[in-house]
């Protein structure tokens, strides 16, 4: 932990200094070759102030499960399970590997190893499949543990586990700690990350999605925002009452998203307050964002969506509700065992003078952070009943 302490220190002294670089020579010089160093000493800047913005949370001890399972599907991640012989090194930590073959029904498999013993649900597949399991540990009390084996893990990241060690997670059953989490659902149907509806949705619908992401969401965009400008039509209120109407795009999260701003975009600061994250993005693309427990959608008819990356239809009305601490999580020592936002403040001026408190009185501890009470958050994020609007940059 002291070696960890002192990279941050540093780091975040050579991006303070990077920043102050790129600033003077901005105000300063002039000419194609000094933006191109400016921009040079920006991204550094940003590499640098991850380093110094990432977390190590030491949890709760947990006891040792005496049957812990560990489900695989060994076709999520391009074959990750066999790169990286999951099944030897599970066995090998005393984890019982059950292989989720084609045609097979994950829940049954899981059924089948609790009733058969399973006292501990690890799930190496995508986020679907963490789903699944998930919301089966909480109902049954079960501790549960989130192996990185799909391909992109977004669920593991703000967790705090290390998408890098996917072997390494395993040892969530040895002798990692434990931390409850949030869960959300939507028409019932528990997610882990979040609910798309139109463009994103529209797109996951579509065959070729997985193989060519970017030119799928190309094609559908056109289709989606009409010629008008206008979007899918939806009935919902905000937070302050006003009604939505068309739009282009809605997100529900479990837990609110931070977005926007290069450090942390994109992740989850916090997945124990107990809220959704809505995000809408009517006609004109200006992003608007808040939180609440619950959320209801309505509309003419049965509507697309994308529930943790896959294709769903959601039939009127669509409600979700967050379900606050519903998963006891299990986490291997040598993860962060957080989000890696959870430290980043928002917005340029507290970001850069956070840097400096890093450099000037080196490492912090960050438990009191993570453990805060559900009505406050440290990292200045929407709270409950306030909205912000985003313009995309």
């Amino acid at each position: 932990m002291r070696d960890e302490g002192g990279r941050r220190l540093l780091a975040a002294a050579l991006s303070v200094a990077a920043l102050v670089a790129a600033v003077v020579l901005l105000v300063v010089l002039g000419g194609i070759l000094l933006d191109l160093v400016v921009v040079v000493a920006f991204v550094l800047a940003v590499a640098l102030a991850r380093e110094a913005f990432r977390v190590h949370v030491e949890l709760p001890g947990a006891p040792r499960p005496s049957r812990p399972v560990l489900f695989f599907n060994p076709r999520s991640g391009g074959g990750k399970t066999s790169q990286f012989h999951l099944v030897e090194e599970a066995r090998r930590r005393g984890i019982v590997p059950i292989e989720l073959g084609p045609g097979e029904d994950l829940r049954e498999l899981v059924a089948g190893a609790i009733e058969d013993g399973a006292d501990a649900l690890a799930m190496a597949g995508g986020d679907g499949s963490q789903a699944i399991v998930a919301e089966i540990a909480a109902a049954r009390g079960l501790p549960y543990a989130c192996v990185p084996a799909g391909t992109r893990n977004h669920f593991a990241l703000d967790l705090g586990v290390d998408r890098d060690d996917v072997v390494g997670a395993l040892d969530a059953f040895v002798d990692g700690g434990e931390r409850r989490v949030d869960l959300a659902t939507v028409n019932g149907r528990v997610f882990v990350n979040n609910c798309s509806i139109g463009l994103y949705a529209d797109a996951v619908q579509r065959p070729g999605y997985r193989d060519a992401k970017l030119r799928t969401l190309l094609e559908v965009a056109p289709e989606v925002t009409r010629a008008d400008g206008s979007g899918t039509t939806l009935r919902w209120s905000g937070p302050d009452g006003t009604e939505g109407g068309e739009m282009v795009a809605l997100l529900v999260s479990n837990n609110v998203y931070r977005l926007g701003g290069p450090i942390g975009s994109g992740t989850r600061p916090r997945l124990d307050e107990g809220v959704l994250g809505v995000a809408a993005a009517p006609a004109g693309l200006r992003l608007r964002q808040w939180r609440a427990p619950t959320f209801v959608v309505d509309a003419p008819g049965e509507v697309p969506a994308g529930i943790d990356g896959e294709a769903a239809m959601l039939s009127p009305p669509i409600r979700f509700a967050s379900m606050p601490g519903a998963l006891a999580v299990r986490i291997a020592r040598g993860h962060p065992g957080a989000s890696p936002s959870t430290e980043v403040p928002r917005g340029l001026r507290p970001t850069v003078a956070k840097l400096a408190r890093i450099a000037i009185n080196g490492d912090h501890a960050v438990v009191h952070e993570v453990e805060n009470t559900r009505e406050g958050s440290s990292d200045g994020h929407v709270r409950g009943g306030e909205t912000r609007d985003h313009q995309p940059r």
